[in-house]
């Protein structure tokens, strides 16, 4: 098939790459010129782990083309791909500006036969019924009554395993009313579905909730066990097996059951937020949600609080190592990183921070800027030299097994702060360390700052 991208983010440059690495001859656009001629170079903009095989090895074949020409990549495409941005507003609520944009220039470029326009982007409900008489409307200024259909196809990848989440779908949400579009994206997924059928079609409005529905229900899970954490801290409980007792339970199962710093990333504080808008916008106010929020802000500020609650409010002359500066292992996206928040409070208190993370440094440097008192060493153990604690925020696995003897030769004191409770209690102290993790028994806060 021939495939139009447009927009060539996380969620676009996967969906084209992908696409063309099963035949399909895919023409990716975006307005940034920079970035197209990265990836026209063999660049790639963003850090996932095999997207760049994919892309060069299609490219190279003529499978897959990036541009900045509207007019030539919109003329291109039987199915047409929507995958723009939807920045939160002020009040939470989700920018479709970008989406209008793209449908009006769908309108004004697509070829004069049957056409699918597919909504990738996360978009509130109702957005479909926005975009398709914005075609319409530019179809009409060209004179042409051209047949097209407007679907919601939402995108459940995980940044760092997107490849593998695009190429094996655990399921592939279609919302159409229309028998041919579907058909037609039956046969496009077909390749991606071998081992057995797990495309399930649905009504435009139902998929474009269920994406919303998806993102809040994990949030959800990681809140809960997040509020649970601070309560077995204070009932000298240990999350890690609590979390083993229920997750065995298969009506609850162990995904997204891990306490920690916070959930961060592009997906799930903007589309909490925006869930949470349109329902009040309707309303229909979602309590739960709303505390969904507040907790994972609240738990944002927890490395900080117990950092604080060891060393003082004065880190005027301490120094301290941030070990994961990225959201999640396996991306360089800072968005809403829980690290950020850390790497600030102490900084405000006049400490000094070595942050390391493996993919995301230049990103972090990005986002945070040049500050007095921050660096970026380019290892893990340059980050610890004359630390005076180690604060782990990312779960990369280079982390889970330090060389502790190291460690403690490179560090001013050996004290840790985990905020992914990568190891046991018991082991680090027998490494000579100070433990403080997330609601895991013998690991609170017992020695404050005198």
């Amino acid at each position: 098939m021939k495939i139009t991208v447009i927009g060539t983010g996380y969620v676009g440059l996967v969906t084209g790459a992908c696409l063309s690495e099963m035949g399909n001859f895919v023409v990716c656009v975006d307005l940034d010129p920079a970035k197209v001629a990265m990836l026209n170079a063999g660049g790639i903009p963003i850090h996932e782990p095999g997207l760049e095989d994919i892309v060069k090895r299609n490219a190279a074949a003529g499978r897959l083309k990036f541009t900045t020409d509207k007019a030539y990549a919109l003329s291109h495409g039987s199915v047409q791909f929507i995958a723009v941005g939807t920045p939160p507003g002020e009040d939470g609520s989700a920018d479709t500006q970008y989406v209008q944009a793209a449908a009006r220039d769908i309108g004004r470029y697509m070829p004069d036969a049957y056409t699918i326009v597919v909504n990738k982007s996360t978009v509130p409900v109702g957005t479909g019924d926005v975009v398709k008489p914005a075609i319409a409307d530019e179809l009409a200024k060209r004179g042409l009554s051209t047949e097209y259909s407007v679907i919601s196809n939402p995108e459940f990848l995980k940044e760092g395993a997107a490849v593998a989440d695009f190429m094996r779908p655990d399921r592939i949400v279609v919302g159409t009313d229309s028998q041919r579009a579907l058909a037609e994206m039956q046969a496009l997924y077909e390749p991606f579905l071998r081992n057995r059928d797990r495309l399930m079609a649905m009504d435009v409005r139902s998929a474009e909730l269920t994406k919303y529905a998806a993102n809040a229900m994990l949030a959800t899970r990681i809140s809960f066990m997040n509020e649970l954490a601070m309560l077995a801290e204070k009932l000298d409980a240990d999350i890690e097996l609590v979390r083993k007792g229920i997750g065995s339970d298969p009506r609850i199962g162990f995904s997204f059951l891990y306490a920690g710093s916070g959930y961060g990333g592009s997906c799930f504080p903007k589309d909490v937020k925006a869930l949470v808008k349109t329902s009040n916008d309707h309303g229909n106010a979602l309590s739960l949600l709303t505390a969904v929020e507040k907790v994972n802000e609240r738990q944002k500020q927890v490395l900080s609080d117990k950092l604080v609650a060891r060393f003082g409010e004065d880190l005027r002359g301490k120094m301290f190592a941030v070990w994961g500066l990225a959201f999640k292992p396996n991306t360089d996206d800072m968005r809403e990183a829980p690290s950020l928040v850390l790497i600030e409070s102490i900084l405000a208190r006049g400490g000094q921070v070595r942050a390391y993370d493996p993919v995301a440094s230049k990103e972090a440097q990005r986002a945070l800027g040049e500050r007095p008192g921050l660096s970026f060493p380019a290892d893990a153990y340059q980050a610890a030299k004359g630390a005076d604690a180690i604060a782990i925020v990312t779960e990369w696995r280079e982390f889970r097994t330090p060389d502790w003897d190291r460690l403690k030769t490179e560090m001013h004191s050996p004290v840790m702060f985990d905020g992914r409770n990568l190891f046991a209690p018991e082991m680090v102290k027998k490494q000579g360390f100070e433990y403080f993790a997330i609601g895991r028994r013998g690991s609170a806060i017992t020695q404050m700052a005198s």
